[in-house]
């Protein structure tokens, strides 16, 4: 019996050769897997690191050239030196924002006895007054509405001899919103903008309540939104889908909600909110928020199956299955992100030598191009982005195609630009009409409306109330995009429709010309 030494152990062995480069092999494999494992965990504590703590704007390199190979410029030094500035005000400014405010004046005088000359006795004339101004804020109160219906009967003994009763007439008086119900429409629209506008849940403004004496409960006022939205809002929902189905493009997004209540389903089962609005060429406006428990394709299917035009997504494969009448085009700002995510995790020193930085530029460009071309018009940015846009995004891809047969398929850097190659054929969509745009922020930023609120709120608690969420959502939004007040409107509509046919529903979109002016916010939000 030999014992042989190697690995840092005594290992008990009969052979009396030991192949020692299949033992290096072995460790060097294992070294190789231990270095790979610890690179990765590097990067998600990085990762980690800069979500929680680092600048949230990017901060990307500078300007692509537009000719040549690319090339990525070193920084140049940077000197520290203090400055010291005021800011310059703008004369009128602050005049020219608050004009449209109700001017309440105070005037502060002296009395008949006080005006004589404290020298002389002399009654002292006024000679002009020194004015400030300042913002003051009369706070929401709650009346106790009573609406009285006048009833008239006839005194005319021969009219009751006539017909045999007392001839009753009433005074017309509008429908209550809720019958038996102390809803009013100031009351729902005041509810439905703090929490569908301002982010406020039910449970918060119950207690704003308790505080001014008035008692209702979250309850209630859940059951007042999901009746009113059903009931009266949803006809203004299903117009506004028609006309967003008009259109010939539209932005595209989902996002997740929870549904406590939903049949067959576990309460943590997440469902989704599909966002679908206007493009920034649209003269009508419209942002519709639909609730469907599923990310299936089948729901942007069915949504669309009336439209023919083109879409603006992310990546997300539901999309791509939509039919041929419908062009997908892709958002060029995914497709940043993945470098920007990478060139952010990198040591200073050796950002703006990487292959990140050098992917930045390249689509940095393009977003370079397109705030210059901003006021030109639909034609001639198209034809700009054929001369100037399309030879970069020609060497991007070719650049990207090089790299990815370097780059580990699941590194950073190869999801980089597998997912751009993947999304050649959406990306460069972006050329076949001079209204579409790079990225799909449209969409994002109607997102980002429902999920400041879902912060708030956390969940719905039936499908009802989540679809009463989609039309209070799709309603108060669409009225920001096209200049109105949101609570306005809101009580306005619910003043209305349950005194209106069908037929006169249309006089209540957001861009209707007999809108009252009160509907309309004074500042453009």
């Amino acid at each position: 019996m030999r014992f042989v030494w190697y690995d840092y152990h005594m290992r008990n062995t009969t052979e009396t050769n030991v192949n020692w480069s299949e033992i290096v092999a072995e460790q060097n494999i294992k070294i190789a897997k231990l270095e790979a494992l610890i690179l990765y965990y590097q990067d998600q504590l990085l990762d980690l690191k800069r979500k929680q703590f680092g600048v949230k704007s990017e901060q990307t390199p500078g300007q692509l050239s537009f000719f040549g190979d690319v090339e990525v410029p070193q920084p140049p030094d940077v000197t520290t030196e203090e400055i010291s500035y005021k800011r310059k005000k703008q004369k009128g400014k602050r005049e020219e924002d608050i004009i449209n405010l109700p001017l309440f004046r105070i005037d502060y005088e002296l009395k008949e006895c006080e005006r004589g000359c404290p020298e002389c006795g002399t009654a002292m004339r006024d000679i002009g007054v020194d004015i400030r101004r300042q913002i003051g804020i009369i706070p929401a109160k709650a009346v106790l509405e009573e609406h009285a219906t006048h009833k008239y009967a006839c005194t005319n003994d021969k009219c009751v001899e006539n017909i045999g009763k007392t001839v009753i007439i009433k005074a017309d008086a509008p429908k209550p919103l809720i019958a038996g119900s102390l809803a009013s429409p100031s009351l729902v629209a005041h509810i439905a903008y703090q929490k569908y506008s301002n982010g406020m849940p039910l449970y918060r403004i119950e207690k704003g309540f308790q505080l001014d004496g008035i008692p209702i409960t979250r309850q209630t006022m859940s059951n007042w939104v999901v009746k009113c939205s059903l009931d009266y809002l949803a006809s203004i929902y299903a117009l506004l889908m028609i006309r967003l189905k008009e259109e010939c493009l539209i932005h595209c997004d989902e996002t997740t909600v929870q549904v406590l209540h939903e049949p067959g389903r576990r309460a943590q089962t997440q469902s989704y909110e599909w966002i679908y609005r206007t493009s920034g060429y649209s003269e009508k406006k419209i942002v519709i928020y639909d609730y469907k428990e599923t990310r299936h394709h089948d729901h942007p299917k069915e949504f669309l199956k009336d439209f023919t035009g083109y879409i603006h997504t992310d990546g997300y494969q539901g999309y791509h299955k939509l039919p041929d009448t419908i062009i997908v085009v892709g958002c060029w700002f995914h497709a940043r992100q993945y470098f920007e995510h990478i060139y952010k995790k990198l040591p200073k020193e050796k950002q703006n030598d990487s292959d990140a930085a050098r992917g930045l530029k390249y689509i940095n460009t393009l977003f370079d191009l397109e705030r210059k071309w901003a006021k030109l018009t639909p034609l001639e940015r198209y034809e700009k982005r054929l001369l100037d846009s399309k030879p970069i995004t020609d060497a991007f891809f070719e650049w990207a195609g090089i790299l990815q047969l370097q780059a580990l398929p699941k590194s950073p850097l190869g999801k980089a630009v597998n997912y751009a190659l993947s999304q050649r054929k959406y990306l460069e969509n972006i050329f076949l009409d001079g209204r579409l745009e790079l990225s799909n922020n449209r969409a994002e930023r109607s997102v980002k409306s429902f999920v400041m609120g879902r912060k708030a709120w956390l969940f719905s608690n039936t499908p009802d109330g989540a679809k009463a969420s989609s039309i209070m959502y799709s309603i108060i939004e669409t009225a920001k995009e096209n200049g109105l007040h949101p609570f306005n409107y809101m009580k306005y509509l619910l003043e209305q429709l349950p005194n209106m046919t069908s037929g006169e529903v249309e006089k209540l979109l957001p861009w209707s010309d007999v809108l009252p002016a009160e509907c309309y916010a004074p500042l453009k939000p």
